[in-house]
C-alpha cells in the first residue's frame, strides 16, 4: 500500500503529558490516521523530519461523553502514536516552541 506521509501523520499533540515525554524521554506524540500502522508511522516520521526512530507505540483513545449546559455530546476519539527517537535525534520544530 503506497501512502502519502502527510496523510499518515495528522498533527502533533502538544499536551502537558506530551511535553513531559518530549523533555524527559525524547518521545514525540502525534495524532495519526486511524488506519495507519506502526511501520507507516515510523517511515513517515523518518522521511518528514529526517530523524531516526527507535520505537513506535500506538494508542486508540475512545470517545468520552461530555456535557455543556443542557446539551450532551461526545468528545471524539482518535488514534495517537508515541514515537521514541534514537539517541542524538531531535525534531527542531518542537525545540523552538519553548
Amino acid at each position: 500500500m503506497k501512502t502519502d506521509h502527510f496523510e499518515v501523520i495528522r498533527s502533533p499533540l502538544l499536551t502537558e503529558k506530551a511535553t513531559d515525554l518530549r523533555e524527559k524521554y525524547n518521545k514525540i506524540c502525534f495524532e495519526i490516521n486511524p488506519r495507519a500502522n506502526k511501520k507507516q508511522v515510523s517511515e513517515a516520521v523518518e522521511k518528514i523530519f529526517n530523524v531516526k526512530v527507535a520505537d513506535v507505540k500506538i494508542v486508540n483513545t475512545k470517545p468520552k461523553p461530555k456535557r455543556l449546559g443542557k446539551s450532551n455530546g461526545f468528545r471524539i476519539g482518535f488514534k495517537k502514536a508515541i514515537v521514541s527517537l534514537k539517541e542524538g535525534s531531535k525534531i527542531e520544530i518542537f525545540e523552538r516552541i519553548n
